[in-house]
């Protein structure tokens, strides 16, 4: 698999695909996140899920469909191993092990889609950006990342002024810091315990179904 592939960098705000265009390649984040935004007419694009180096973008190829039906969007910079689109169906039709693996990621990550979609519906704005702020944490590995209020309002389908708000809050609880686009978490713990359920149910599922 890695003759046929190649590194690259994931640079913030980069888009790697578009909905309704073809999937040239499938990544595999080794740092950084990629996330998948769905369009909504008339509306902002929202986020569903988020790719770190647990899983791959790019998971149309897998299931045979060229097209994707989301936009890939880097949400945090890093590298990643990059593979064309007919090396990587070559690929999975004499690896097994990597259909298996990927198998299984595939109904880890519709777990991750489908919670966040329960989650947007029904849980208050400051537990769903806790979750988000976990989620991200645990994909980039650190405590520091950089995210802008508006591109934060984009990926939680909200307006600004209520991530200002959300993100205020969590401020002053000391959970985070948060300074012209430069975001710290502070208190791990605390997070947490901000976040709604749904950060851990989707976290317990994942860690079953990868282990």
């Amino acid at each position: 698999m890695l003759a046929a592939s190649e590194q690259v960098r994931l640079v913030y705000g980069d888009v790697l695909c578009e909905p309704g265009k073809t999937m040239r390649h499938v990544y595999f984040p080794n740092s950084g996140v990629i996330s998948m935004l769905t369009p909504l007419h008339g509306h902002e694009s929202v986020e569903v899920g988020l790719v770190g180096r647990e899983g791959m973008a790019g998971m149309g190829l897998f299931l045979g469909s060229g097209v994707s039906p989301v936009q890939m969007l880097v949400q945090g910079s890093g590298s990643a191993t990059r593979m064309n689109a007919t090396s990587f169906r070559n690929e999975i039709k004499r690896s097994p092990a990597l259909q298996l693996g990927l198998g299984r990621y595939l109904y880890a990550f519709m777990a991750q889609v489908a919670q966040t979609a329960a989650c947007n519906r029904h849980h208050q704005l400051g537990q769903r950006l806790a979750r988000w702020l976990l989620m991200m944490q645990d994909r980039l590995q650190s405590n520091d990342f950089h995210l802008t209020q508006e591109f934060l309002a984009h990926m939680l389908g909200v307006r600004r002024v209520g991530v200002t708000r959300a993100a205020g809050l969590l401020q002053e609880k000391k959970l985070i810091s948060y300074h012209r686009g430069n975001l710290t978490v502070l208190d791990r713990k605390g997070l947490e315990r901000a976040s709604c359920r749904c950060y851990r149910d989707v976290n317990n599922l994942r860690d079953r179904m990868l282990d």
